[in-house]
């Protein structure tokens, strides 16, 4: 946080000093040229001058400081030392030629592995899960992942991405944990577009996981658009919110291509998400991220990825699963599966999860509800999800 007060600092000093470079370079130019320049407007530009270079590589070294000093807490015991057999790392890893950053978390490096996926796509989740997922440390090595365009690994995406880029990543990320920590198989748990990825690399690698665990689940993302888009509609129109009606409305309805993709879904997702965070029956509602975003996990840099990654990732790929619906396309995974729904998840349709595990072929598959949440039920109901993931670990891990 200091750091970023600083660099606010400083960056506003260098606008104030690039005016004033402006002005004052304009104002030398005029003397020059009707040869009137006086040794004291010399001075106060060349000071100018100075002044602005010393602003920038304060910057820029303020910058390189804050990459290199970035961290997860480090897992400790209750007097305070560290846990012996724990890891706490920020790791970036070769993934297809892209360099990846991971989180790794748990009290013992020994306990099974379980791959988070964050939503998305260009979403990063990792402060956010050590925040509202630590106990899953007790029990697993917890992996955070941010995808190729978001967060710490912003700089691995651009315009090119491909739903393939995610898989080819995520099952080289898989490959890579299997070996590092020994073990045949781990755990997925994917939110939102990282429960349809979830699903996908399920699908790829049957034999890389001991189970999918889908939150917040995705089924069919262009019917998930039209389904949320006229929800939006309907409670603009109970509150007599006009103002929201003829904005959807000029946005028309979706699917939405070209560079407005995120503004225009975010009128109705952002509409439903605050709906949802007023409603009583859902417990802890909303994301924290201002919390999330400052924490230690990212650099000034990062700060700016988190945000760049959520607007211009998600412009990027979204439009480009208008066209999966897992009901047809993948209709049958030999993995078991787990969708732990929020009752009150009006983003996610839970009608279409519904569909969709009629017709999946699975060795196990099951819906738990969460009668306390919307979207999230990893964030409402934090307590109960982890207790559930235990439950389903200790049924297929042992």
């Amino acid at each position: 946080m200091i750091q970023v007060i600083i660099f606010l600092g400083l960056l506003i000093c260098m606008i104030f000093l690039i005016v004033a470079e402006i002005v004052w370079g304009m104002h030398w130019l005029l003397k020059k040229r009707n040869k009137t320049i006086s040794s004291k407007s010399q001075v106060r530009l060349k000071r100018n001058t100075m002044l602005l270079i010393v602003t920038i590589i304060l910057m820029g070294g303020l910058m390189i400081y804050s990459q290199l000093t970035v961290s997860t807490p480090k897992i400790k015991d209750e007097n305070g030392n560290v846990m012996e057999n724990s890891i706490a790392t920020l790791e970036s890893v070769d993934l297809n030629a892209r360099s990846e950053w991971i989180s790794i978390r748990g009290q013992n490096k020994n306990n099974p592995v379980l791959l988070f996926l964050a939503g998305g796509p260009g979403g990063s989740q990792m402060a956010a899960v050590r925040h509202e997922l630590s106990e899953l440390e007790k029990h697993f090595v917890v992996v955070v992942w941010d995808q190729p365009g978001s967060g710490k690994s912003y700089s691995a995406g651009n315009e090119n991405l491909t739903v393939n880029t995610y898989i080819e990543d995520g099952l080289a990320l898989t490959e890579y944990l299997r070996n590092r920590f020994n073990h045949e198989k781990i755990y997925l748990v994917g939110e939102s577009w990282g429960s349809a990825l979830a699903v996908f690399l399920a699908s790829k690698s049957p034999d890389y996981y001991h189970a999918v665990i889908g939150t917040g689940q995705m089924v069919d993302f262009l019917e998930t658009e039209n389904l949320d888009y006229d929800k939006a509609i309907e409670i603009a129109t109970e509150k007599g919110d006009n103002d929201k009606i003829n904005k959807l409305k000029e946005n028309g309805r979706p699917p939405y291509y070209g560079s407005d993709v995120t503004w225009k879904s975010a009128e109705y997702l952002n509409y439903l998400s605050s709906y949802m965070n007023s409603n009583p029956k859902i417990q802890n509602s909303g994301y924290q991220t201002f919390r999330d975003i400052f924490s230690s996990e990212y650099s000034i840099l990062d700060k700016i990825n988190y945000l760049r990654g959520i607007v211009n990732t998600f412009n990027y790929v979204y439009p480009q699963l208008y066209d999966i619906d897992l009901r047809t396309d993948y209709s049958k995974i030999n993995v078991p599966i787990y969708f732990f729904l929020g009752r009150h998840d009006i983003n996610a349709p839970i009608s279409l999860v519904e569909n969709y595990l009629n017709v999946l072929e699975a060795p196990h598959k099951e819906i738990i509800w969460f009668e306390n949440s919307g979207h999230s039920p990893w964030i409402n109901e934090s307590d109960r999800f982890v207790r559930e993931l235990i439950s389903i670990s200790k049924q297929r891990y042992s």
